[in-house]
């Protein structure tokens, strides 16, 4: 069953290798495969590509396999960026890190690669 943790925290921006794995504590404990963190809620260095933030944050994901999904309008940081909007656009033909407009989007995206009803439904434990 693929479950979902929804990152809901408040206080300061998510910018480090720190903060990643911070997450993924808490969707191991969880027993999630993804975590889901609002776009609000990242630091603006994680859509500035050349800060290596991203690529920090994301590889811890995916070394400890957990999916990662960005939820949220990024508009303004992918059209400031030719650079992330490809990042964002191959990152979402993949399967470890999406970029997805709200909880619905991501619930549908998992709904394919589910085996039982109900499982990929959002929890914010």
């Amino acid at each position: 069953m693929e479950t979902v943790h929804v990152y809901e925290g408040e206080g300061e921006p998510l910018r480090s290798t720190s903060d990643a794995l911070d997450l993924i504590a808490a969707a191991w404990e969880a027993g999630a495969a993804w975590v889901a963190v609002p776009a609000h809620r990242l630091h603006d260095d994680f859509f500035r590509l050349r800060t290596g933030v991203a690529g920090e944050m994301v590889q811890k994901f995916t070394n400890y396999r957990i999916g990662l999904a960005i939820v949220g309008d990024v508009s303004r940081h992918t059209a400031a960026s030719s650079a992330l909007q490809a990042w964002v656009y191959e990152s979402n033909r993949g399967t470890h890190l999406w970029f997805v407009g709200d909880l619905a989007e991501l619930t549908a995206r998992l709904g394919p690669a589910v085996g039982e009803a109900g499982a990929g439904q959002p929890s914010s434990r």
